[in-house]
């Protein structure tokens, strides 16, 4: 039949369950920061998807419209964790050499 032994299979899905771990392990150093309305929100995020820091201008802080600083508060977040998720997710493609496969075709995968 010419293909893999079932040793071989095991021994080479063994080494990417280790590499899958090692890359999971390292998201955890994955700090990244993003910033609405001009850099007056900036948020830190890590690869964990864990919000480490909020900070806010107190030029942003105006009474009379909270919804603006409601909505660079939001953009900031989820561009922060857009970009943790999308640093988290290469780590372990790369880790892993699934990255040269596009996540095996799966979109968003990796």
């Amino acid at each position: 039949m010419g293909g893999m032994n079932m040793n071989q299979l095991m021994a080479q899905a063994q080494k990417m369950q280790q590499q899958l771990a090692e890359a999971q392990e390292k998201t955890k150093d994955i700090k990244v920061s993003a910033s609405a309305g001009g850099g007056m929100v900036k948020v830190e995020a890590t690869g964990e998807m864990q919000i480490t820091s909020i900070q806010i201008d107190p030029e942003a802080v105006d009474p009379d419209d909270v919804e603006l600083l409601q909505d660079m508060v939001l953009a900031a977040v989820n561009d922060a964790l857009t970009m943790a998720s999308e640093a988290a997710n290469k780590e372990v493609a790369d880790a892993t050499g699934l990255g040269s496969m596009g996540g095996m075709g799966i979109p968003g995968l990796f």
